[in-house]
């Protein structure tokens, strides 16, 4: 039989369900069995195995010296893990989101990033900083912003966003390997979430290439950019979409510093049209910059349609369920912004 013709149904020996949850674990066990200078340390990591289970499992296995319970003093414990990285060993630095990592920016960018360039090159930071980034249910304004801009605007960083367990594997392990400090943006709704994960990724040594997006679906009447987790209601709009007789071209960025305009602008001349999707707030956002770097490349006098940003709304986010779901871009929005830009009704 053609590979064309197959169905899902025929490769289903050759993938394993996994959920981001247990991909990320693995990869940290993985990882740790294989470099003894790597740790990990943040709050609650340890005796309760994290705070959302990432770290499962890993105390009991490596001991309390690589499995390190803190304070809750992200300034601190960052500190602590930037000092442990210039002195040659490799810390994973769990920040119980990204959110609270405010309380260690300065220990971020200006221990971490910028130590390699003022040190003249003679100085390495390798360090991942992780834990969940973007909106998560019923906890409000302080915990649900996106940091990816944030971060993926310093030079020195380099800053991932993993969507499937796929991405979570390859990119953790990637990160804990990079000689340079590395963010590491999970989503906590997506933990619990299953995927079909070939064999491949499941590999010791599979790692994914920083700086590199992947196509999810192929298309040809418009391209979606989106990563983490608005990668999932994107998908479910280009199914929705192609029951209306639109192909379109789901890009996954992975990474968001550095970027990949390689592939978005070979997209961009294939489709003609571009939108992006992001939790983030509009201003200075993912998308502002994906725009920006199609209007300043060859792809611009390929498009056909002005570049669409759909992005978080700008307002901090609600406490209220319903106000929650309408300042985080869902389906529905997606699917209309799309039609509207290809010219369908």
């Amino acid at each position: 039989m053609p590979r064309s013709e197959r169905t899902p149904a025929h490769f289903a020996w050759y993938f394993l369900q996994l959920t981001v949850r247990e991909a990320l674990n693995s990869a940290l066990d993985e990882e740790m069995a294989r470099d003894e200078k790597v740790f990990i340390l943040g709050e609650e990591v340890a005796l309760y195995n994290g705070a959302y289970k990432v770290t499962k499992g890993l105390l009991d296995k490596y001991g309390e010296k690589r499995v390190i319970d803190t304070p809750i003093t992200e300034m601190g414990f960052a500190g602590i893990a930037v000092g442990a990285a210039m002195n040659g060993l490799k810390p994973i630095c769990e920040f119980m989101t990204w959110n609270f990592a405010m309380q260690a920016i300065d220990h971020i960018i200006n221990s971490a990033a910028k130590t390699h360039y003022m040190a003249a090159g003679k100085a390495e930071v390798p360090i991942v900083f992780r834990g969940p980034n973007g909106a998560a249910p019923g906890v409000a304004a302080q915990h649900t912003q996106c940091f990816a801009s944030w971060y993926g605007q310093v030079p020195g960083l380099k800053v991932v966003a993993p969507w499937n367990a796929e991405d979570a594997r390859g990119l953790m392990k990637a990160a804990i390997r990079d000689p340079n400090p590395v963010c590491v943006l999970e989503s906590e709704i997506m933990y619990g979430v299953s995927f079909p994960t070939s064999k491949e990724a499941l590999d010791k040594d599979f790692v994914l290439p920083i700086g590199k997006a992947k196509i999810e679906k192929e298309g040809t009447d418009i391209t979606l950019v989106s990563f983490s987790r608005t990668m999932t209601p994107t998908m479910e709009a280009a199914e929705l979409l192609a029951k209306e007789g639109i192909s379109v071209e789901v890009i996954n960025l992975r990474s968001i510093r550095p970027l990949d305009v390689p592939t978005l602008v070979a997209s961009v001349k294939k489709t003609n049209r571009l939108v992006t999707i992001e939790q983030g707030w509009p201003q200075h956002g993912v998308g502002a910059e994906i725009a920006a770097a199609i209007m300043e490349s060859d792809a611009f006098d390929f498009l056909d349609a002005p570049v669409v940003r759909i992005t978080g709304a700008d307002v901090p986010m609600p406490y209220a369920s319903n106000l929650e779901t309408a300042a985080v871009p869902q389906t529905a929005d997606i699917v209309k912004i799309a039609k509207r830009t290809v010219g369908a009704k």
